[in-house]
């Protein structure tokens, strides 16, 4: 019994010890684990900082702006300034506007914080066009994009207000199915390389890189939109709700922007209006921590014209993602055929090769 018991203990003391060993191993993993994480969010937050640059920023009380050629912003068309705005266009048909900077920017990782406002007499549907955010190698070029030229240069961020797609297809007494349905006001985001034209008639579709939703119009608090660019990284956030926290809308890699290029901020009105005002654009320079390596590749690759990575394939995913309910049907529907189809052959050659195999013992 002795034997027994010494034995018993050896095993428990064997079982506590690879328990131990197990434990500390897991408490180890735990401990690379947060370090990992904490180091993630250091590389986003503690080793970016940012800076104001107040040559490519507007804010109250917008001095100079429109009358004096010492500021560092012009406007254009419809544009008027006041105390506490500077209205692109009023709430009348017909009118475009426009403030641009006139200083080109040449940061490398830059953030522009827009506040702006859009409000009107017409009801939902029944308001237009929209305003636009520009970073392009125009400038002051009156056109039918949202208030600026078409076959633009550079990177333009869209606040549509109209659907025009949706009343095209209306007009033709077509089906409006869900692949093309699309919640407004909708913000969407496009670069352009000069040839690229802006499909106005589908809203922008075949070339935005992406958007969301965002209800915008006549709401009682401010309505905020935020784009940074940051190791060829673009990102769209907006805050609309009144609650000070950013939304996701759009975040895409591999965006290539040449620096020395204009902001701006456009807006326009036709047969339906609004008013679309700006209070402030701030513009923040990013400093961040490169590699070695990441500043030889930048280095070495100078980029001259607009351009997105992969873009066919950005733009497959999104043509997948907007699948109808009736081609998802049908695809779910053709997907069990087959299956059925391949089982069904399974069992008759099953049937067939068990059938022979009988005979071959008789």
């Amino acid at each position: 019994m002795a034997t027994v018991d010494s034995s018993n203990r050896s095993c428990d003391s064997s079982f506590l010890h690879r328990g131990n060993r197990m434990s500390f191993k897991l408490f180890v993993m735990f401990i690379l684990l947060l370090f990992t994480v904490e180091k993630g969010f250091s590389d986003d937050d503690h080793e970016m900082e940012e800076f104001l640059k107040r040559e490519y920023s507007l804010s109250k009380p917008y001095q100079g702006v429109g009358s004096s050629s010492s500021s560092h912003w012009e406007l254009m068309g419809d544009a008027m300034v006041t105390t506490d705005y500077i209205r692109l266009t009023p709430d009348s048909q017909s009118r475009q506007g426009a403030v641009w900077s006139r200083i080109p920017c040449n940061l490398k990782d830059w953030e522009m914080q827009v506040h702006f406002k859009i409000h009107g007499q017409g009801k939902k549907n029944l308001n237009g066009d929209g305003l636009a955010i520009w970073f392009t190698k125009e400038r002051m070029q009156k056109g039918p994009v949202f208030g600026n030229m078409d076959n633009f240069t550079g990177l333009g961020v869209f606040v549509d207000t109209y659907p025009n797609e949706e009343k095209h297809i209306e007009a033709q007494k077509k089906r409006y199915t869900p692949r093309t349905q699309r919640i407004f006001p909708f913000v969407l985001a496009m670069v352009g390389n000069g040839s690229i034209s802006y499909n106005h008639e589908r809203d922008g579709r075949p070339t935005e890189l992406g958007g969301c939703n965002a209800m915008v119009r006549n709401l009682k608090h401010d309505s905020f939109l935020f784009i940074r660019y940051i190791r060829r990284r673009l990102t769209v956030m907006i805050d609309i709700d009144g609650q000070h926290e950013w939304r996701d809308c759009l975040d895409i890699p591999g965006v290539r922007l040449p620096q020395g290029y204009y902001f701006g901020a456009t807006a326009i009105t036709g047969d339906l209006s609004d008013n679309h005002d700006i209070i402030s654009l701030k513009l923040y320079q990013l400093t961040v921590i490169r590699s070695r390596k990441e500043e030889e590749e930048e280095e070495e690759e100078e980029i001259t014209i607009p351009s997105v990575d992969n873009l066919d394939l950005l733009r497959l995913g999104q043509n997948e993602e907007g699948m109808s309910g009736i081609a998802i049907f049908f695809a779910v529907l053709f997907s069990l055929l087959g299956c059925i189809f391949l089982v069904v052959i399974g069992l008759v050659v099953y049937s067939h090769w068990n059938e022979s195999r009988r005979k071959r013992f008789y």
